[in-house]
Order: structure tokens, then sequence, then C-alpha cells
């Protein structure tokens, strides 16, 4: 089976909303309902866990509720950091699936609501040969390395920009998530590499983009129509 934890507890401080990012509307949805449905329309994924905060459960429910929205997640709840909330969603996992060698987790930014199914296929198919990997796109940007006063040029062609969906063996996982929390921890692909594994990067998509900022809001809604 393949699974998906879509990580959305988050507050989304710098979009300048009392809702978080993930629940703001986009094209008479909700992000995180767009990021939801493109996972469920992906024939590569079996189960889909929705992570939110605890807190969001009524406004989750009364959300669905009013926009006739049903298709099937799991919910479950996230913790203080990203890293909790990922191993609040591989615990649910734990307790009502079977793991078997042959499973995968996908870990997923709620507010990448832009990921196709070519995408995601492309993912699979990448971790199935290296049982670890990050979706990433080389830098068009000149680098510099360091503060606002000493720092120094380096090569672009070396430094890979991190997206979502990042996907692993199953058990792997899973026992990279048994480790203590360290403030390093940046995403998962961080949290498996501390255990020895190796990380292999599959070329991501410009147009997955993460909704940080307010403008993000209308890049996607541009990317949307395109789909």
């Amino acid at each position: 089976m393949n699974f998906v934890i879509i990580v959305a507890a988050g507050t989304g401080s710098r979009m300048n909303s009392d809702l978080p990012k993930q629940f703001l509307d986009l094209n008479g949805l909700p992000v995180i309902m767009h990021t939801i449905n493109h996972f469920q329309q992906s024939s590569d994924i079996s189960e889909i866990i929705l992570v939110i905060s605890k807190e969001m459960e009524k406004f989750w429910m009364e959300l669905c509720a009013k926009l006739n929205y049903d298709t099937a997640v799991h919910l479950t709840f996230g913790g203080s950091t990203r890293f909790q909330s990922v191993k609040n969603g591989i615990k649910y996992i734990q307790e009502n699936f079977k793991i078997k060698t042959n499973d995968y987790i996908a870990v997923h930014d709620g507010a990448r609501p832009i990921v196709s199914t070519s995408l995601i296929k492309r993912a699979f198919q990448g971790a199935y040969q290296h049982q670890a990997i990050v979706l990433a796109q080389k830098s068009v940007e000149s680098i510099r390395i360091g503060d606002n006063i000493s720092n120094h040029a380096t090569d672009r062609n070396q430094i890979w920009l991190i997206q979502t969906p990042q996907i692993f063996q199953a058990e792997l996982l899973i026992r990279a998530y048994n480790q203590k929390e360290d403030p390093l921890f940046t995403d998962d692909a961080s949290v498996v590499e501390k255990i020895g594994n190796r990380i292999s990067i599959v070329e991501g998509d410009s147009k997955n983009i993460k909704i940080t900022y307010p403008q993000d809001l209308q890049i996607a809604h541009f990317y949307l129509n395109l789909m």
C-alpha cells in the first residue's frame, strides 16, 4: 500500500491572516482540499492521512459539511512541531494498518496544492528504486552562503530547492521517526538521513509551490487554471 501523510497543522503566520494558510480560499475551495484532491485522483495512493491541529477539528468538519466534501481521508492531529505532526501521522498508520515491506509512505505539505498526479507518479517511481527520495529542483538564481556581512559565492548547480512529497519505504520512515527530535530536522529527508540512510533526488516541478505569502495564492490560482 502507498500512504500519504498530508501535514496541515501549521499556523501560517506569514500570511497576515487569522486563518491558517491551508484553509484559505483558492478558486472556491480551501487550499487543503485542492491538495487532498490531487492525491485522491492519483492511482499511486491507497490511503490519505490528514494531520491538522486539534483546534481546527470543528472548523474542518463544518467546512466539509458546508461544501459537501466527502473525499475519504483519515483524520489525526498534529503536535507543536512538524516532526511531531508527521510522527502522529505515522502512528495513525501503524495503529490502523498492517505495514508490509513493500509499503511506502509519502509526506506532503498541505499548503502545496498544485501537485499533479504525474508528479506524484514520478516521485513514487523514484522511491521504488531508491527507497528514500525527495523532489527537488536546481536553483536558477545565483547563490551566496553566509550572512549579510560574511558570505561567499557558491556553484548554484550544486544547490537543490526541496519540495514535497518526499517518499520513503514505510519501515524506514517509521524507524527514522523513532529517534529523538533534533532542531536541525527541516524536513523528512533530514530525519531519515540522520539514521544513516542515503537520500536520492527526483526532479520536481516549478509549479509545485508552497503557499507561504499572500501573493502565492495568486500564483496558485494561475497554475490551477493550467491543470
